[in-house]
């Protein structure tokens, strides 16, 4: 089984999932349209979350960063007049500095990922989506903005006009995805950000085509009309999708064959029906590890692996 990822909602079901399963048989692969340099360095958010989840290195509570990191090194530029586009801790930023020098010395972001999991003693294989800069921008009456200075520079704030991913008609598929979906016909969509997570993944170019014929399962990151967390349904509204499961389903409609509700999501399975969709309800309300790990034994009891 192959999972979609972004950096909240998924991590969180695959720390349940690793409880359920071995590491090594997990293949995450992840979105990299959030990834921007920040003071000279890239800066691959929703990567290092599921990289720290794996090597136990996470801040369980805030669901990003490392946890006991410490930010002198940014406090001191920002007292020197420099203002970083992200408030990055010391520790994470040592990441930031070895991937980096990684690519300069020539290689691919996917052989830094892989250089960084053995570093890290990562057992999954933990894929970013391309080796191609894909950033994910959004419209505002003020103009266009990276995610990452709308999300975290304008907390979410501005009014959304559109969204949309600068570069992914010249981006590829990174040859370590295209081969780990060539031996596994299994996918698993995360309950991350349909819009900015997800979609940058699915909109590289033949990712649909490949997907259609894979058995495709998804968790909502919705219930009822709000997503679990993150800008998600602003996003959703922008793009002219109903802000629901539903929705979620029909921006999926191209490849997917079953999402998973949650149990209090009062969604109408009609319009799942419509979609040629099957549903499934459990908890996915992600507030503890033995929830996680109870939604990842049900969506393998969808996939028949348990």
């Amino acid at each position: 089984m192959i999972i979609f990822s972004g950096g909240t909602g998924t991590p969180k079901l695959l720390n349940g999932l690793r409880k359920v399963i071995p590491e090594q048989d997990i293949t995450v692969v992840v979105n990299t349209a959030e990834d921007l340099w920040v003071s000279g360095n890239l800066v691959t958010p929703d990567i290092d979350t599921v990289l720290y989840l794996f090597s136990d290195r996470i801040d369980l509570k805030k669901w990003w960063g490392i946890e006991g990191d410490t930010f002198r090194t940014h406090e001191t530029m920002k007292s020197l007049g420099h203002r970083e586009r992200m408030m990055l801790g010391d520790l994470d930023r040592a990441t930031h500095i070895m991937r980096s020098d990684l690519i300069r010395s020539g290689m691919t972001l996917t052989e830094a990922i892989t250089q960084l999991c053995r570093s890290f003693g990562v057992k999954a294989k933990v894929l970013p989506m391309s080796n191609d800069p894909v950033s994910s921008m959004i419209s505002t009456p003020e103009g266009k903005r990276h995610f990452q200075d709308f999300w975290i520079g304008k907390r979410g704030e501005p009014e959304v006009l559109d969204v949309f991913q600068e570069g992914i008609n010249r981006a590829s598929i990174s040859p370590a995805v295209l081969r780990a979906l060539e031996n596994d016909d299994k996918v698993l969509i995360g309950p991350s950000n349909p819009i900015t997570s997800i979609g940058p993944i699915a909109g590289l170019p033949g990712m649909v085509d490949i997907l259609r014929k894979k058995k495709v399962i998804a968790v909502s990151p919705i219930i009822g009309k709000e997503p679990v967390s993150g800008p998600a349904g602003k996003l959703m509204h922008a793009r002219g999708i109903d802000v629901s499961s539903a929705g979620v389903a029909s921006y999926y409609s191209d490849f997917l064959e079953h999402m998973v509700l949650d149990k209090r999501d009062t969604a109408d399975e009609k319009r799942f029906t419509d979609l040629a969709c099957d549903v499934s309800r459990t908890d996915t309300l992600m507030k503890s590890v033995s929830v996680s790990s109870n939604l990842s034994r049900h969506i393998l009891e969808q996939f028949r692996i348990m």
